[in-house]
């Protein structure tokens, strides 16, 4: 009866390892000084995103484009301009939004990039 015990509890606590880990997904701002689609975007949507589907399952990182990669992390290509938006899970990039189409074509794209390139579901008429 122990062992079984211990087997089952080992094989919990694997699991939410696993789960946790599938988690790690960030959405990278990608921004710089002066940047006016940044400053846009902030304003428009920043202050919403934490609060939304999309923002507690991709957690925002802002990131400086003149630092590179957050620790860790790998961009698939060289950032260009900013804003970009760059989906990353586990320091590796999934996808990107290059500029900030404005607030109601920016929702729609991430969502649809959450969608398509990690276990993300939700009901965006939530919004």
């Amino acid at each position: 009866m122990l062992r079984s015990f211990s087997t089952l509890a080992l094989s919990g606590a694997l699991s939410m390892c696993v789960a946790s880990s599938a988690l790690a997904v960030d959405l990278v701002m990608v921004d710089q000084k002066g940047c006016h689609y940044c400053e846009a975007w902030m304003d428009e949507i920043g202050p919403a995103y934490p609060k939304t589907d999309e923002g507690k399952y991709a957690p925002l990182m802002r990131r400086d484009i003149g630092l590179g990669a957050p620790e860790g992390g790998r961009y698939a290509r060289r950032v260009n301009f900013t804003p970009t938006f760059i989906l990353m899970e586990d320091g590796t990039e999934l996808a990107r939004i290059e500029g900030y189409p404005g607030e109601d074509f920016f929702w729609p794209i991430l969502t649809q990039l959450l969608k398509d390139n990690t276990s993300f579901s939700a009901d965006t008429n939530k919004r």
